[in-house]
């Protein structure tokens, strides 16, 4: 069974930082990139941080570069997000999901949560001004 597991959200206070993780099973995880997204209340599921397969790039809202990074950890098959710097504007329910490298190379981006394979539950991240 394919599972993405996000944990890591919470509360905190503007100017702080929180890591979010991914844990994913149920797939070979070198065959998959694993892409962060977000849903703000009453607006759009949208990326916010993922590294292309197929180019090697790291894509990224505006908002969140330079604050966030996104890591992966092969031995725990495990993405991470870090989040520094938190605004309240990053308020939001994050999710991870993946996209197969064959569909990355075929010119789907895992940066457009339309095109991804799997996903997993949010996580919700809440930043107080």
């Amino acid at each position: 069974e394919v599972q993405l597991q996000a944990s890591g959200g919470g509360l905190v206070q503007a100017g702080g930082s929180l890591r979010l993780s991914c844990a994913a099973s149920g797939f070979t995880f070198d065959d998959y990139t694993i892409g962060w997204f977000r849903q703000a209340p009453g607006k759009e599921r949208k990326g916010v941080i993922c590294i292309s397969s197929s180019d090697g790039n790291t894509y990224s809202l505006d908002s969140v570069k330079g604050r966030f990074t996104i890591t992966s950890d092969n031995a725990k098959n495990t993405v991470y997000l870090q989040m520094n710097s938190l605004k309240p504007e990053d308020t939001a329910v994050y999710y991870c999901a993946a996209i197969a490298t064959a569909r990355q190379s075929m010119g789907v981006l895992c940066f457009d949560y339309i095109g991804m394979d799997f996903w997993g539950k949010g996580t919700l991240v809440t930043v107080s001004s």
